[in-house]
């Protein structure tokens, strides 16, 4: 396999690809910039939406328009794209959000973390549709969040601990927590990631300059270089969401790749699964 560009681009902090299906687009952010952007690879329409504070994530609601990880909390933009309101406020000086995505029952699953990114600073909640929030864990860089095939899994990724970690998934609540894998030292950190529908899980390396494939049981099957030294997630999207895009970032390196802030693209390197809009 090997990347090609997608949108050429420079974002600080490329992350968090999602595949919009009802309106055929990629939505992904720089986070650092403040950014939501989309992609329509049919048309090669792309948009950009400035949220005014730092975004972690973005994805599309049921009804229409996106759900939003801000730096202060949870916001809600609605199907005209303008019209903003805040279903979870919480500012914490000194935090903000960061990964975040829709499980198969249309909550919110979002992590955050702090810009020192002290151990315990940030936090693993869900959100449900109608605002209440859970609290599943206390986390250093809560970063990439994705289900098994049969919804019953919960995978997850602190990426400071360099481990991917599973939760059987019960609603709000997780259990039996345990290692899926490791990522040695020397490879990277893992950040963002996605199931596919074998029930693989694809992981990006920042630092690692890769991304991994690991079966259900854990073992690396796939290995993928690519041109840049901090991709940041991965998601699969297009046509029958077989082409997996992959944001990446320039920030804090002194001489950073041309296409390092890219969105790059693997054609047809997989099957993923459909998505959820949240239903908030």
């Amino acid at each position: 396999m090997r990347a090609e560009v997608a949108v050429r681009a420079e974002a600080r902090l490329g992350e968090g690809p999602t595949w919009d299906a009802a309106a055929g687009r990629l939505i992904w952010v720089d986070i650092l910039s403040s950014r939501v952007h989309t992609y329509d690879p049919a048309g090669g329409r792309r948009t950009v939406l400035a949220t005014g504070q730092h975004v972690g994530a973005a994805a599309p609601r049921a009804g229409g328009g996106l759900v939003v990880n801000l730096r202060d909390g949870i916001g809600l933009y609605g199907p005209d794209g303008t019209t903003f309101s805040w279903l979870v406020h919480d500012p914490v000086p000194g935090r903000r959000g960061n990964d975040a995505a829709v499980a198969p029952d249309g909550s919110l699953w979002a992590g955050s973390m702090r810009d020192d990114e002290t151990a315990g600073g940030g936090a693993l909640i869900r959100v449900a549709p109608d605002g209440a929030v859970t609290e599943a864990l206390t986390v250093a860089v809560g970063n990439g969040t994705g289900w098994s095939p049969d919804g019953r899994t919960m995978y997850y990724i602190d990426s400071p601990t360099r481990r991917i970690d599973r939760f059987r998934a019960d609603g709000e609540r997780l259990a039996d927590r345990s290692t899926l894998a490791t990522v040695e030292r020397g490879a990277g950190y893992p950040d963002g990631l996605t199931v596919d529908a074998d029930g693989c899980v694809w992981v990006a390396l920042w630092d690692g300059g890769q991304i991994r494939r690991y079966t259900p049981r854990g073992e690396l099957d796939r290995t993928v270089v690519l041109p840049v030294r901090r991709p940041t997630s991965c998601a699969f999207g297009g046509p029958g969401l077989r082409d997996l895009y992959i944001t990446s970032a320039r920030t804090g390196i002194e001489r950073p790749h041309p296409l390092s802030g890219s969105l790059l693209v693997l054609p047809d390197a997989g099957q993923g699964l459909p998505g959820t809009p949240f239903a908030g």
